[in-house]
């Protein structure tokens, strides 16, 4: 069944319009009283449509149920921005596997270096890769990718988290299974660009209460490293 993201849905009456109704209306040839499924705020709308216009397209809520696909653990990556085009497969992948929100951060041994404003240009074309992941997988919302943040600005909203781990390549951190204490709800993943992070940024997060985990001594490129923690940490929480 098709499937479509709204910000708001009413019980009522749901209007789909601008691309999503014309990829109704046009590329799909849908035709009302057939039925498709909108997602707003972690629901699933199983719809009817009722009307199809040049512009819009009226859907009629027939079930409304919490979206069974979407994680019980909201994981926020933060993400120490890449080189190429490597943040665009890191949005994707950890989309499907159940991502919260991707926060990109610029840290001291990044090779890509682009200000706030260049990244601007990005975040958008980032925003809609998340949303056809998100569309993809069957996903409750579309992962939020945030403006880019300074290493101090991302630290900070480390600290929000219910609980925040980063990796870390030098052995002496925990697993996964050590750092993630059972029924966390919020948890905060920060990972490395190329260059691995520095020493003191190292020792400005274990000041700050986030706890290194470690991988094994296998090094894992900064595009893989995302899916194999995410995938480890939705495997703790029991959504995988």
């Amino acid at each position: 069944m098709p499937r479509f993201f709204t910000e708001h849905a009413d019980a009522a009456e749901i209007v789909l319009t601008g691309e999503d109704a014309v990829h109704i209306g046009r590329s799909l040839r849908m035709r009302p009283g057939e039925k498709l499924t909108v997602c707003s705020e972690g629901k699933d709308y199983v719809c009817e449509i009722v009307r199809i216009t040049e512009t819009a397209v009226y859907l009629h809520p027939l079930t409304v149920t919490p979206c069974a696909s979407e994680p019980s653990v909201q994981v926020t990556l933060y993400q120490a921005v890449p080189k190429q085009d490597k943040l665009a497969e890191i949005v994707q992948k950890t989309t499907e596997l159940g991502v919260y929100r991707i926060v990109p951060v610029l840290t001291a041994r990044c090779v890509a270096r682009p200000t706030a404003a260049d990244f601007a240009k990005k975040q958008q074309r980032l925003q809609k890769i998340a949303l056809s992941a998100a569309k993809q997988s069957g996903r409750g919302i579309i992962p939020e990718v945030t403006p880019l943040l300074t290493w101090k600005e991302a630290l900070a909203a480390m600290q929000q988290e219910e609980t925040a781990v980063m990796l870390y390549e030098e052995e002496g951190g925990m697993r996964f299974g050590e750092a993630v204490p059972a029924g966390v709800k919020r948890i905060g993943l920060f990972i490395g660009s190329e260059g691995g992070i520095s020493e003191q940024e190292a020792a400005d997060a274990v000041q700050a209460g986030i706890r290194r985990v470690w991988l094994g001594r296998r090094i894992l490129r900064c595009e893989t490293a995302p899916t194999a923690a995410i995938s480890i940490l939705m495997y703790l929480t029991g959504n995988l």
